[in-house]
């Protein structure tokens, strides 16, 4: 039990340090008196040129940890909106149904991850991006949605588009 609970701790540390894409800090709101912010970030698809999402997730401050426990721990909320800010260039992206995760950021000590992931809908030419948490157990189903339509753009894919 031990060596499983290291092995996954050990995992958790090295999946959190292979973030896909980064993301830059473009806002910061205070909502209390106690240090809480919304901070909303720029993040930029490391496999799809010209869409830039945009993440906004709430930090809790050093006194609402202090007052509410939970000290590790920040919120699963987030709002999430991606647009087309340049010419589309797709590179080698997973066509699968379940996509690839764009960005990750910890929203927790260890455990608690805030995740984008991009998925290609080919039957409607749309680039649909997810922000949710994940965790080892006790999934959260809050999450956000945004898409982004290739229909009618001059859109270059490295190995072509799918057919």
């Amino acid at each position: 039990m031990r060596k499983t609970i290291a092995s996954l701790m050990a995992a958790a540390a090295v999946a959190g340090t292979l973030a896909p894409a980064h993301a830059e800090q473009v806002g910061k709101i205070g909502v209390d008196w106690f240090g809480n912010d919304i901070k909303i970030e720029a993040v930029t698809d490391p496999k799809v040129e010209g869409v830039t999402c945009h993440l906004a997730y709430f930090d809790r401050g050093v006194i609402d940890r202090l007052q509410k426990g939970n000290w590790f721990e920040d919120p699963s909320n987030a709002a999430l909106s991606c647009q087309q800010t340049g010419p589309i260039r797709i590179g080698d992206i997973d066509l699968g149904q379940s996509g690839e995760e764009v960005f990750r950021q910890s929203i927790s000590l260890i455990w608690k991850k805030q995740v984008v992931r991009r998925i290609y809908d080919k039957a409607n030419d749309t680039l649909v991006y997810v922000a949710h948490s994940q965790q080892v157990q006790d999934g959260s189903a809050k999450m956000a949605i945004t898409t982004v339509p290739l229909y009618g753009q001059q859109v270059e894919w490295a190995k072509g588009k799918p057919q």
